[in-house]
């Protein structure tokens, strides 16, 4: 039977990558987005696809979300339905603002789910956060799945609102699984970046663009002792393809997906400032982040086991390609 994917937040950076992916192979695929965080230039090579159909919807609109199902339904009725939610109020900016992180990240992913469910869908792949993790990502061994979560509390962090949320979510697709009413699980992302990011709100993007201008760039405090991995959204979006196509991996269960390239932020700078043939680096401090981890670790052994899935893109080759498209995009 013929297959359709279904995705919220399309034109963001795991969607429009995943987008493509699938598109590149000849796969319909439906998506939507309201360009909170996103512009749809990022989609602009798959506008003429005949595989694309998009739709500037937002996910908490019950209006839009009603226009949604009823064109699947007209369109796709013959074919198997395969949703992915990548909605989310995402960059760190925003992760302060309960509002919007509850209405997107909760009510919205909710609704999406029921959607799949009411459509018969036979698979759903909920994109959730490693932020879920919050002080705990320290583990020197990596931070499993089943690992005891201890969040931070709103006394000292309103970011740990984003984390809930998220957190939230897993719980209604294992529940939804549980009751055989679709199949699914939810995947932990270790930090994403792609070298065609249209806003420098993460770090990497946010360093070469930084650098590009001027020899000189302010961090926050915490940058002095934080570490991180980094995981090239190509390699985030191959994770979801291959989890939707192992039936065993869909238990209502969670994957983290990450890489073990452990690196500190001022190594990181350091690294692309060396890359761009910067001289006489200048770093600033301005600010500090309460609640943010040292270090963020993943341990990827679940998927892998369940999975054909490993990373492919190293840092150094990331941070090639990023670079790279910045340059050209000034020429």
């Amino acid at each position: 039977m013929r297959e359709v994917i279904v995705i919220s937040g399309v034109t963001g950076m795991t969607g429009n990558e995943l987008a493509r992916q699938y598109v590149n192979k000849g796969v319909n695929v439906v998506g939507f987005d309201n360009f909170f965080a996103s512009s749809i230039r990022s989609v602009s090579d798959l506008e003429s696809n005949k595989h694309f159909t998009f739709f500037e919807y937002d996910i908490n609109n019950i209006e839009q979300m009603r226009k949604l199902q009823k064109y699947l339904e007209l369109n796709y009725k013959d074919y198997n339905l395969y949703f992915i939610n990548c909605a989310a109020v995402v960059h760190t900016k925003h992760f302060y603002n309960v509002n919007d992180t509850f209405e997107t990240n909760v009510l919205g992913m909710k609704s999406f789910l029921d959607m799949a469910i009411g459509l018969r869908a036979k698979k759903f792949i909920n994109c959730s956060t490693s932020e879920v993790y919050s002080m705990q990502s320290w583990k020197k061994e990596g931070v499993k799945e089943e690992d005891s979560i201890t969040l931070a509390t709103v006394e000292n962090s309103q970011r740990t609102s984003y984390a809930t949320g998220k957190l939230l979510t897993e719980f209604f697709i294992k529940d939804a699984v549980l009751k055989d009413l679709i199949q699914g699980c939810s995947i932990r992302f270790a930090n994403v970046y792609s070298n065609d990011e249209l806003y420098s709100e993460h770090i990497i993007p946010y360093i070469i663009d930084k650098l590009k201008s001027n020899n000189c760039i302010t961090l926050l405090e915490n940058s002095k002792i934080n570490s991180r991995t980094f995981l090239h959204n190509y390699d985030s979006c191959s994770s979801i393809i291959s989890l939707l196509e192992s039936d065993k991996a869909l238990d209502g269960s969670v994957y983290n997906v990450g890489t073990q390239e452990e690196i500190q932020i001022l190594e990181l700078v350091q690294k692309i400032a060396n890359k761009m043939n910067i001289k006489n680096l200048q770093i600033y401090y301005d600010g500090y982040r309460e609640n943010d981890p040292i270090r963020r670790l993943l341990n990827t052994d679940k998927i892998k086991a369940k999975t054909n899935w490993k990373e492919t893109i190293t840092l150094n080759m990331g941070l090639d390609m990023c670079i790279n498209t910045k340059v050209k995009n000034n020429e």
